[in-house]
């Protein structure tokens, strides 16, 4: 699942967009010298979010179908030869209580992993997407996407974004909320006015927070807004939708009341109508339009990109990365951001970081466990992360870091995958991770079992620092014969409180390891006496 691309051979790969109303999938085949073809892109509505975000559990009709489309989208990329499919799922599954079920039926019948993403993830991949098919020139963008259960907003140049925010506010969600099963599709100007008051105040803050923002363009994506492209594009144009396309705002609000006095088989008849949107069009449009109105955006730019691009983006600049630079990745620029955030002591969590893949590595050269870089990448970004609990309190710090980052909405992460450094910092001290701890319960078998692993190797190489001094500069792990296991120090001075620290966790280690705990410490060497 989280393998890098480092063949010298084109590589065909499948992205896979599980979202509220639709199912995306995008085919390409990678060549080495990172540029591609687009074999094939398609979609299927699943109606993934009809009824679950009042209830906040998918409906097993749309599970059925997502199974079911899910399962063809598997095959047709085994079909172009991929050898990979990187999914992710959003909105509907991410707020779900029943999320798993749909994850298990994937594994099981179409064989994909999922990633459940959060809503600010889900913004950066759409931005992504949108900005590397955009053509900026030095100028920013606002970029927007109304998908069926929430909406993202970002605000960004073709190069990196400044801006993120995911509003919950959705083509299906708000047809749930306002409009009425049975009826026949049509809105009064009387509702229509209640569906944007909702708006309003769910989107304050961001409204607000755009308000700030120094932008030219704006750039929309997604059904909602393409659909209303279509549909403008015959009224005004009268031909079909083109790239890069734009319209006023005055243009949409046209096309939304034409829409709104219309009936749900009416709206069927009008050019551009996708077939399956037109029941929900004026739940996606109403977000749309309020955005324009209240930001006072004259005209916006209709893009066809959107999440499964920003995949491909995502997906071949990790892949391309050298080793030495994965440093300086979005991936820990988020956490560096968050760290700082809560006035971390950077020097300590470095070496911490440091001490903590050290002893990983070591102990997987000793065959102690066989988890790999995806691991160990992780490890090192909850050692970075394991204190800044502290900004709140010293006392049960830990509790504080798991929630934090549990709630930071790190972008780069799916939820495995916050879930795992959340609980590696909540049992990086005192009580070992057992299935009675609602937050480790809550992790799968095999995530389970590598927060048991990295959390003591936190644990050590917590204590090897722990007067923040630096006083243990390196520090490995040997066997010794079939029960014990050596951890070796290399020392900068006296080190015995850290010594002692370590010890105390020596039952953890056994726990993990299954190999009583010995420490051994190479001081340097005493300077010789002058003649």
């Amino acid at each position: 699942m989280h393998a890098r691309l480092t063949e010298p051979v084109s590589r065909t790969v499948a992205f896979l967009d599980i979202g509220s109303n639709s199912m995306h999938i995008l085919v390409v085949r990678i060549e080495p010298d990172g540029s591609y073809a687009v074999l094939t892109r398609q979609k299927e509505s699943i109606r993934l979010g009809e009824g679950g975000f009042t209830t906040y559990e998918l409906q097993p009709e749309a599970i059925n179908q997502a199974v079911l489309v899910g399962t063809h989208f598997s095959e047709l990329a085994r079909s172009f030869g991929a050898d990979r499919v990187v999914a992710v799922a959003t909105s509907a599954t991410r707020e779900a209580i029943n999320k798993q079920e749909l994850l298990d039926r994937l594994m099981e019948s179409a064989g994909i992993e999922v990633r459940v993403i959060s809503g600010r993830e889900e913004a950066r991949l759409i931005y992504l997407g949108l900005a590397s098919g955009a053509n900026l020139n030095g100028r920013s963008a606002l970029f927007i996407d109304v998908g069926g259960g929430s909406t993202e907003v970002i605000v960004g140049d073709q190069h990196e974004h400044e801006f993120l925010d995911t509003i919950r506010l959705g083509a299906i969600r708000l047809t749930n909320m306002f409009l009425i099963a049975g009826d026949d599709g049509s809105v009064s100007g009387d509702r229509y006015d209640l569906i944007q008051q909702y708006i309003r105040t769910t989107a304050v803050r961001t409204v607000q927070s755009l308000q700030q923002q120094q932008f030219t363009d704006v750039i929309g994506s997604s059904g909602t807004i393409v659909t209303l492209g279509e549909i403008a594009a015959q009224r005004f144009e009268n031909r079909e939708l083109q790239r890069q396309d734009s319209f006023t705002h005055k243009q949409i609000r046209e096309v939304i009341d034409m829409l709104a006095g219309m009936t749900n088989a009416e709206r069927l008849k009008v050019p551009g109508m996708s077939a399956k949107r037109a029941d929900i069009i004026i739940g996606g449009a109403a977000g749309f339009d309020t955005l324009m109105a209240d930001l006072k955006l004259d005209r916006i730019t209709i893009s066809d990109r959107s999440v499964r691009d920003g995949l491909l983006i995502d997906y071949m600049s990790r892949a391309q990365a050298p080793t030495d630079m994965q440093d300086v990745s979005f991936r820990m620029h988020s956490v560096l951001r968050l760290g700082r955030q809560c006035r971390f002591d950077e020097e300590h969590a470095r070496h911490v970081a440091e001490l903590s893949q050290e002893l990983f590595d070591t102990a997987r050269d000793a065959k102690l466990h066989d988890l790999g870089d995806w691991e160990r990448e992780l490890l090192r970004y909850a050692a970075m992360l394991h204190d800044i609990g502290t900004f709140l309190s010293y006392s049960n710090h830990r509790s504080h870091s798991y929630y934090m980052i549990r709630n930071a909405e790190l972008l780069g992460f799916d939820e495995t995958e916050v879930g795992i450094i959340a609980n590696t910092a909540l049992f990086h001290k005192k009580t070992y991770p057992r299935k009675r701890h609602a937050e480790f319960a809550a992790l799968d078998d095999h995530a389970q079992q590598i927060v048991r692993v990295l959390c003591v190797v936190i644990r050590i190489a917590e204590c090897l620092d722990r007067a923040h001094a630096g006083a243990v500069r390196h520090a490995r792990i040997e066997v010794s014969g079939k029960r014990k296991a050596v951890l070796e120090l290399d020392s900068a001075g006296d080190c015995h409180l850290e010594i002692w620290a370590a010890q105390m966790h020596a039952k953890a280690f056994q726990r993990s390891f299954g190999r009583a705990l010995e420490i051994r410490v190479h001081e340097p060497a005493a300077a010789a006496e002058p003649d």
